[in-house]
């Protein structure tokens, strides 16, 4: 029987300022929700960077835990690599703090590693099953289809990703200046040694909006420039003859045209008629927004490094 743990990082919850106690009062609304999951999970760690009422954090989960004290400013994707090493289990999940799960995630999650030969399973990531939401998620998480092994992806996002032990402990994500494109890196190095991505998209997961309007647009800003870091690797990836061909210009061409095809394709509410033509709409302006923000890195600007800010429920989903 396999043992499975799940490691959930903090780091978006300790942005906007926010104190111990208010990221306590968002971290409990969020173990509470996942509590009938977690309790068929063996491990469970939490990483942060300050918390309070830790005791009463295990009670809103329903089960105990450990949670790991992390250095100020360690960053999303070490703290991962913080979480997975106070772990033990054969196969270990990452999630966010700042996303909702559907129910019986984990569960869906850790199935396919049913199969000996499955080492990583990714999940599916979208935002709000709104208009808004389905747009940015055409852009912000595409999964792309591994035309070598049926049921795979090439890529996977942080937030909602399991791996066999082994596989990680390998490898870990690497460090980078990008915002978000580390898991994208180590996608390449996973498709580089041969290991499979298997795609399980009953293990869906919703990734809250920044609680403000400014937030929303920093964040589009930080993906653009993620793209504009992102894109020599991906020359040196899959055309390292012609690099110059893979750039942030073709890779955001590319990315949109992708997306506009996604808009049906990610379990998200149809869109029709004037709703399709409004979230062609939407994929536009937010796709113009990530290019100035791939402008600016392309011209060494970077935005601030500042966590964006969680703790609201703007989607709606404190209910769900």
């Amino acid at each position: 029987m396999l043992k499975t743990a799940f490691v959930l990082e903090t780091d978006n919850l300790h942005g906007g300022g926010a104190d111990p106690l208010r990221v306590s009062k968002s971290l409990a609304r969020l173990l509470a929700h996942l509590a009938k999951d977690l309790a068929t999970v063996d491990e469970v760690v939490v990483t942060h960077e300050g918390l309070v009422g830790e005791d009463d954090l295990a009670r809103a989960a329903g089960r105990d835990v450990r949670f790991v004290r992390v250095p100020d400013a360690t960053g999303y994707y070490e703290s991962k690599n913080l979480g997975f090493a106070a772990t033990s289990a054969d196969v270990v999940a990452f999630g966010d703090a700042d996303c909702w799960p559907d129910p019986e995630w984990l569960s869906h999650l850790f199935a396919p590693f049913a199969d000996p030969n499955v080492e990583v399973v990714a999940g599916r990531t979208t935002y709000r099953r709104d208009l808004l939401g389905t747009a940015a998620s055409t852009l912000d998480f595409l999964y792309y289809t591994d035309p070598t092994t049926p049921g795979c992806v090439r890529n996977f996002y942080a937030n909602n990703v399991a791996f066999r032990r082994a596989a990680f402990a390998d490898r870990r994500y690497p460090e980078g200046a990008m915002y978000r494109g580390q898991c994208q890196l180590l996608g390449l190095r996973l498709a580089s040694d041969g290991i499979a991505i298997h795609f399980e998209p009953a293990a869906r997961t919703i990734h809250r909006f920044p609680d403000h309007t400014r937030q929303l647009l920093g964040l589009r800003i930080r993906r653009g420039q993620d793209t504009a870091a992102f894109s020599p690797h991906l020359a040196r990836a899959f055309a390292p003859r012609w690099p110059l061909l893979v750039n942030p210009a073709t890779v955001l061409g590319v990315r949109f045209v992708k997306s506009v095809g996604s808009m049906d394709a990610l379990d998200m509410p149809p869109v029709r008629g004037l709703r399709r033509a409004a979230c062609l709409g939407a994929i536009t302006g937010l796709s113009l927004v990530d290019a100035v923000g791939a402008l600016a890195g392309s011209l060494g600007w970077q935005a601030s490094r500042e966590s964006l800010a969680y703790h609201g429920d703007g989607d709606g989903l404190g209910s769900s």
